[in-house]
């Protein structure tokens, strides 16, 4: 495992799923942790979100390694708060190494017919909220003069897309150029900048109705297991879906000393998802 001893990391997305694994994992690397999620349902996301409640599970998986956390509630479709909440917690820990944009929402609907408050809250959070966050974390981490690690969590949707979400998949693409972006922009700094992109992962975001009902519009309330052979019929290799674990396997490789010369690149977790 990657050394982060001595380090601090912030994790947008934090309260569940991918951000929580990946919070894990760097506690147990060593580093202090930066926790932000919004905590609060987005009136267009068909699927049930975070709550204050997960977000405390998460600060005490980080505590559970001995490591210190800090908790931020916030929207990161609000710069301003959300670049004064980052202010505080690296006033109180310290320093900032490490971030990891990993917010993400999204929603299902046939491509003409998806409504502007949808767009909005999907690319709001997806493209511009991965933006004002990396922009918030990138002044702390060029402020220490130490170098550190940015990762964007992108999509294998941006590699082959799937129907119905038009928002989601714009969105992503443009975190891709985010990475390029921050990469050439950062690499003075000793920053180096990444996205992971994960095919379909067993997190709350693909793991409910809206989505099974996507993947199985002929099945009158599919289960989990009704989709799963569909799922797996989008990856080479045999699954269905991989773990957040997995990908959070990927975000230490790059954030640690294994990836010091790794930037500007697209490392993909698929499963061979686009070799189909």
């Amino acid at each position: 495992m990657a050394s982060l001893e001595g380090k601090v990391a912030f994790v947008t997305g934090a309260a569940r799923g991918q951000g929580r694994s990946h919070a894990a994992h760097l506690a147990q690397a060593g580093a202090d942790v930066i926790l932000l999620d919004i905590c609060q349902q987005v009136p267009t996301v068909p699927y049930a979100m975070s709550t204050p409640g997960d977000l405390d599970e998460t600060v005490a998986l980080v505590e559970k390694a001995d490591r210190r956390a800090v908790r931020l509630e916030c929207d990161v479709r609000d710069p301003a708060a959300l670049a004064a909440g980052l202010d505080r917690a690296v006033a109180e820990l310290g320093r900032l190494d490490v971030a990891v944009l990993n917010a993400g929402i999204c929603e299902v609907t046939e491509t003409p017919l998806v409504s502007e408050e949808a767009w909005n809250a999907v690319i709001g959070t997806n493209l511009s909220g991965a933006f004002f966050s990396a922009q918030a974390a990138a002044k702390h981490i060029v402020a220490g003069g130490r170098g550190g690690s940015m990762t964007f969590v992108g999509s294998a949707s941006t590699l082959t897309p799937t129907y119905n979400m038009a928002a989601y998949i714009a969105s992503k693409h443009g975190v891709v150029g985010l990475t390029k972006s921050f990469a050439k922009d950062l690499a003075r700094h000793r920053i180096r900048v990444n996205v992971v992109h994960p095919t379909n992962c067993d997190t709350a975001m693909i793991q409910n109705p809206a989505i099974y009902g996507l993947f199985a519009p002929d099945v009158e309330n599919p289960s989990r297991e009704a989709v799963e052979p569909a799922f797996r019929s989008m990856t080479a290799l045999d699954t269905p879906w991989v773990s957040p674990e997995d990908i959070s396997q990927a975000v230490l490789y790059l954030a640690g000393e294994s990836g010091r010369y790794i930037t500007g690149t697209e490392l993909e977790v698929t499963a061979g998802y686009p070799l189909l």
